[in-house]
């Protein structure tokens, strides 16, 4: 059922919802991964337009397909208990008089209506529910081997369609490999909150990560600056083509507005991020290896055999490339 809600509550109601997620950190514009599809109405299959599309797909459901109230009861479901609904808005003509001319005009006016995912409900028919596309992406060795081979490296899970790094449980969520546009991608976004996670208590103590207060805080501006200079730095260490780099830049660009008159700001960022790739890679700046083990020589001859691996296999993957970027 349509609300009546004045227009100007409704641009309340948009407004408070893309706030919300900005300040949890989710930027609805900003995913390289993209199986849940562009949000669509199960019943009619047109597909939502406008502020919609970034209010349905920041929900992170695994698949798009909304429906009204009346149209899961109509496919014989019910919304599950507790769920609460999602706005949608669109723009209803009326027609008003002129108070000059006398003539009458037509007049927009913004209205909501609320709708529920399909996994907020029950017993809705499987055969109305498309099937998942999902791709065929696969493993890139040398970035498993940076991730998997990081000291005192968080866990990682694949519970949720969201990349994040939860520093009080220090774990990192990831969507599933096979749900971006291609593997590259999910290395970049893996690699980004593997940075995050050097910021840990046990590991790097980053000031930045740790004090963070919000997406308007000064703190999470840099600490954001910093994941992408170092992921951008690990894409590069494993020969991932530049192009894959674009999205970061522009990621990057996005937080220096806030910060411009700084002059500190990038330099500061960057060398954080350089000692946060260090950590990763189990290397110090001057080619030693950073030993997180008191520095025993074991451990040492360990890392410049990890080390000299990584170098073999970038080189090995640089091979298959056309377009790289250095550094």
């Amino acid at each position: 059922m349509k609300d009546k809600t004045t227009h100007t509550d409704v641009y309340s109601i948009v407004t408070n919802r893309i706030i919300e997620h900005l300040e949890k950190g989710i930027v609805p514009w900003h995913k390289s991964w993209a199986d849940s599809g562009m949000p669509k109405n199960l019943v009619t299959k047109k597909p939502y337009k406008g502020i919609n599309v970034w209010l349905l797909s920041s929900m992170d459901y695994e698949q798009n397909y909304f429906l009204t109230f009346r149209q899961v009861q109509d496919l014989g479901g019910s919304v599950k208990k507790g769920e609460k609904s999602h706005v949608v808005v669109f723009w209803k003509w009326f027609e008003k008089e002129n108070e000059e001319t006398k003539e009458k005009e037509r007049v927009p006016m913004l209205r909501y209506y609320k709708v529920f995912n399909i996994s907020q409900c029950d017993n809705i028919p499987l055969e109305k529910i498309p099937k998942e596309i999902e791709r065929n992406n696969n493993p890139i060795e040398i970035c498993e081997k940076i991730i998997n081979e990081m000291p005192k490296r968080p866990r990682i899970q694949h519970k949720t369609q969201e990349a994040y790094y939860n520093r009080l449980e220090d774990y990192i969520n990831m969507p599933r490999l096979e749900t971006f546009d291609n593997s590259e991608s999910y290395y970049g976004a893996l690699f980004h909150e593997t940075l995050h996670s050097t910021g840990h208590s046990d590991r790097l103590n980053r000031k930045e990560l740790l004090e963070s207060r919000g997406m308007r805080s000064e703190n999470y501006a840099k600490e954001e600056l910093t994941a992408e200079m170092g992921a951008s730095y690990l894409k590069s260490y494993a020969g991932i083509p530049i192009e894959q780099l674009e999205n970061n830049a522009a990621y990057i660009q996005s937080w220096l507005g806030r910060l411009k008159n700084d002059k500190r700001f990038i330099v500061y960022a960057s060398s954080q991020a350089q000692k946060a790739t260090d950590y990763i890679l189990n290397i110090r700046s001057d080619n030693r290896e950073l030993d997180i083990q008191n520095n025993s020589t074991e451990t040492a001859e360990i890392s410049k055999k990890r080390n000299k691996e990584l170098q073999n296999m970038r080189k090995y993957n640089r091979s298959e490339k056309s377009i790289l970027i250095e550094i």
